[in-house]
């Protein structure tokens, strides 16, 4: 498996700073839920593509609404990161529902409930 480099690191994290606030902050499209945050993103090399994990703090269906709202929205998001990250591409961007937060959550309640 294929270490990134720094300079790739730095790129995933202000792309994934520049997306929450894009997100929280100018996004206006009511299938977004209001808890939604960026959990990773994963920008290849060459800067053509971009993997976006997305968490949503809510059921099923309000992450599954979430996803297609960020989809409708992926024009917008894209040229709103280009405004504000001078790449030399913006890179297109895949929306991944990411339920590891709540995966946690349910480990870590039943680890208590075998403790207690």
């Amino acid at each position: 498996m294929k270490k990134t480099s720094h300079k790739n690191q730095r790129i995933n994290g202000e792309v994934q700073r520049e997306l929450s606030r894009i997100i929280t902050m100018e996004i206006k499209d009511p299938r977004i839920n209001p808890m939604t945050s960026v959990t990773d993103v994963i920008v290849t090399p060459d800067l053509k593509y971009c993997k976006a994990f997305i968490s949503v703090l809510g059921d099923a269906e309000s992450g599954r609404e979430t996803i297609e709202g960020l989809k409708s929205a992926t024009g917008y998001i894209r040229r709103e990161l280009a405004r504000s990250i001078n790449l030399r591409n913006t890179p297109e961007i895949t929306f991944v529902l990411d339920n590891s937060i709540e995966y946690g959550i349910e480990m870590s309640k039943k680890i208590d409930e075998l403790l207690n």
